[in-house]
């Protein structure tokens, strides 16, 4: 039903690029925010920062969820069949979750040392994430 998206000459870049800016947006952001839990900017009242840090990433997220749905459902067996594009999902899964702690526990108020490790392990997934979804095309 969807195969066309794989064979358009414009359909598959284009979700690519759109899936690239949404990168941009969720990974962007969360960089400045993720400083500023590590004391970078502390100028920068940390609510609004954290406000529209957010906001941006949310819409990166859901252009990283459309257009993604978009290109699996264009090729479902072959990304299924590509344990890298399982351990991507995998990771996705992990760095959600590891979002839901962050805001769970109250890191925000708190900006401790708890806190900064989560930003750590937050940007380790997601940069595990980027370099899974490179790899799908070569593995």
């Amino acid at each position: 039903m969807f195969a066309w998206i794989v064979s358009d000459p414009w359909a598959y870049p284009a979700l690519e690029v759109l899936h690239i800016v949404g990168i941009g947006l969720l990974v962007g952001n969360l960089v400045l925010f993720e400083l500023r839990v590590w004391g970078v900017g502390a100028e920068l009242p940390v609510r609004p920062l954290a406000r529209l840090a957010l906001r941006l990433s949310l819409l990166g997220f859901a252009l990283i969820g459309a257009s993604g749905l978009l290109m699996f459902a264009g090729q479902p067996d072959e990304l299924l069949a590509a344990p890298v594009f399982l351990l991507k999902m995998g990771l996705v899964l992990l760095a959600g979750l590891n979002a839901l702690w962050f805001h769970a526990r109250g890191s925000l108020q708190r900006l401790d040392r708890t806190a900064r490790l989560q930003t750590v392990v937050s940007m380790g997934l997601w940069l595990a994430v980027i370099i899974c979804g490179r790899w799908i095309a070569y593995a």
